[in-house]
């Protein structure tokens, strides 16, 4: 049961999808589009937990060791955060500043959205979400409430793909492989992607042109 539970919450992944179709319909964009397969863990029995996913992306680079955490308290659902450190969430850039957020920036977001993971910082990590947090498909209790079987985890975040520009959005797929120890001792290993967005159309604010996550998809692999 806990094993599954640690599946649920990368399943309402599935349904943030719609956030991103909107989106993409609406800039008659092509989003990137990974395959969702069998074997994915985003079954969802008995809690909810975020991971959503989008529309298929192109396939991933190979990942390369970012950071790793192993004794912190994290969540059950890989795609909600692996502890690497400490750090601040990803501030939007000022109105009106001229450097745009770019790939590094993105990485950074999953960095602090892992970091408040492991700080069990669960409002601080739900606004790392696109559309302050809705794009999970999840209130902030049921995220909160998405994090009790997991004791530690490990994150390997790869080299983000290229941008994904279309009529005012822009989106980037990075690769992650992430390792979780649940209360019972056991362990599972997942590998899959984030697709995180902003908006750059004029006259969008700070928030919105910061990188958020948009969507994650992650699928149990064999160690």
């Amino acid at each position: 049961m806990k094993r599954t539970i640690f599946a649920i919450a990368c399943a309402l992944a599935l349904s943030a999808c719609g956030h991103k179709q909107q989106a993409a319909q609406q800039d008659a964009d092509t989003l990137p589009a990974p395959d969702a397969g069998k074997g994915s863990v985003t079954g969802m029995p008995d809690k909810p937990g975020p991971g959503a996913i989008g529309t298929p992306a192109p396939a991933m680079p190979a990942p390369s060791t970012v950071a790793n955490a192993a004794d912190a308290a994290l969540p059950p659902d890989p795609s909600q955060g692996i502890a690497v450190g400490e750090s601040n969430p990803t501030a939007p850039s000022p109105a009106g500043n001229a450097v745009e957020p770019g790939p590094g920036d993105a990485v950074k977001l999953l960095r602090d959205y892992y970091a408040a993971i492991a700080a069990r910082d669960y409002g601080r990590a739900y606004r790392l979400w696109s559309e302050n947090g809705a794009a999970s498909n999840q209130s902030a209790q049921q995220f909160a409430n998405g994090f009790s079987d997991t004791t530690g985890s490990s994150v390997e975040i790869g080299t983000p793909g290229d941008e994904d520009a279309g009529a005012g959005q822009r989106y980037i797929e990075i690769p992650v492989t992430v390792t979780a120890t649940h209360a019972d001792g056991s362990r599972h290993r997942y590998a899959g992607s984030y697709i995180l967005h902003r908006t750059v159309v004029d006259g969008a604010s700070a928030e919105d042109r910061a990188w958020r996550i948009n969507s994650a998809k992650l699928r149990e692999t064999t160690p």
